[in-house]
């Protein structure tokens, strides 16, 4: 749940923060921008819906080149953009301009819808893995992360929107300059880190320097988006400690301070839903990703080429944890535990996917460490998704018996 809430708070703020600024500039200009806006997010959907669906049934979408393309598009219309509308400033404007303006704004909104949708739309393809049921509730605790994640988004979203309205356009035209501008630093950023990593361009270490430290300020430039919300919903609040409008009779005075009201709301939506997403990007990130210690290896014997365990060791349906030695000195480890009356669960301490990261047990679940999927207890010792890789056994005497070949023909998943 805490995983796909921050993934998706992380993934759509920017988006949410950055549309609404341009939908308040649209409608402080007016025209026919708005509406141009509309169809680039509708157009921007629809492609990042065709390219999600491809990237998940097929091989033919190369993430890096594609982004490479989008985030070029989304620069060269937030330059535009920024270009044409402090121009409609100006007194005498062409005839065309406007209808210039309003392709740019298609094509900027197009280009930030494409570019963030895609790995949104995936997300919920992750919640199960081949062969379980959507009826769990692990599902229904990462489907409510998810949707809580959009929600908090879709708020500031609204919020930034309905408080800017009131300000001046030239201070929300400041915004969204700013904004823009630290959003095609990142979106630079990115398109040079692709370059380099194909040798499209020459390895410049000074360059490179930049890139790498740029790379690691991702938050803070997502953090500086919501500075500007905060200022932008700081200016509406004192706006709205004092009615700057006149009136003539008591029944005015009651209405102005109604949208001072209303104002103050608004507000307190764009206040509240930044503090929320900061605490969501810093302590919650911090919470999920705290280390989780695998318990220590269990004892075992080994005779010959297998290792024996007593069946009594294993029989609480717990997780118990083993770990052989391997002839290169590679410490294998391996898992067992007891589904049912008759059926024992046993798998390397790694899986295909999230290679030797480990699983650990939680509320009498098995975890893995690494994506935090919960394992179908029912499944472990089969292949698929994140199960661990199964280990063949036997029953003998008691024991369970595991041959040290296996084991050794498996050691380069530890190394």
């Amino acid at each position: 749940m805490l995983r796909y809430l921050i993934l998706v708070v992380e993934n759509s703020l920017t988006l949410a923060i950055l549309g609404a600024l341009l939908f308040g500039g649209a409608h402080k200009k007016g025209g026919p921008l708005g509406k141009r806006m509309i169809q680039g997010c509708l157009l921007g959907t629809g492609l990042a819906l065709i390219v999600a669906i491809l990237r998940r049934t097929t091989a033919l979408i190369n993430r890096g080149y594609w982004n490479l393309w989008i985030l070029s598009l989304g620069i060269i219309g937030g330059i535009l953009f920024i270009l044409l509308y402090w121009g409609l400033g100006r007194t005498r404007i062409p005839r065309y301009y406007t209808r210039v303006f309003g392709w740019v704004s298609l094509l900027l909104m197009g280009a930030l819808f494409f570019y963030a949708l895609p790995t949104l739309f995936l997300y919920p393809t992750e919640f199960v893995l081949a062969g379980e049921s959507v009826f769990t509730t692990d599902f229904l605790f990462k489907l409510i992360g998810y949707g809580v994640g959009l929600g908090i988004a879709f708020l500031v979203g609204i919020g930034i929107f309905k408080a800017g309205i009131p300000l001046s356009p030239r201070f929300i035209g400041v915004l969204i300059t700013l904004g823009l501008i630290l959003n095609m630093v990142n979106q630079a950023t990115t398109i040079v880190q692709f370059l380099l990593a194909r040798r499209m361009i020459p390895m410049i270490r000074w360059l490179f320097r930049i890139v790498v430290a740029a790379a690691g300020y991702n938050l803070v430039l997502l953090y500086l988006l919501m500075g500007i919300s905060f200022s932008l919903a700081l200016v509406l609040w004192i706006q709205s400690l004092r009615p700057q409008e006149g009136y003539r009779n008591p029944a005015e005075y009651r209405k102005i301070k109604a949208t001072m009201r209303n104002r103050r709301r608004w507000t307190a939506v764009v206040t509240g839903g930044s503090l929320v997403s900061i605490f969501i990007l810093t302590g919650l990130k911090a919470y999920n990703e705290r280390e989780v210690i695998l318990s220590p290896a269990e004892p075992m014997t080994i005779q010959g080429a297998e290792i024996l365990i007593p069946l009594e060791q294993v029989q609480d349906g717990n997780l118990h944890r083993f770990a052989y030695t391997a002839s290169d000195n590679t410490e294998i480890r391996f898992i067992v535990i007891k589904k049912n009356a008759v059926a024992y669960g046993v798998g390397l301490d790694a899986c295909d996917i999230c290679g030797a990261t480990g699983y650990y047990e939680r509320k009498n679940e098995v975890i893995c460490r690494l994506c935090d999927v919960v394992m179908n207890k029912s499944t472990i010792g089969f292949k698929g998704g994140c199960n661990p890789v199964p280990l063949v056994y036997t029953n003998r005497s008691g024991n369970m018996i595991i041959a040290i070949a296996h084991l050794e023909t498996e050691r380069h998943r530890f190394k």
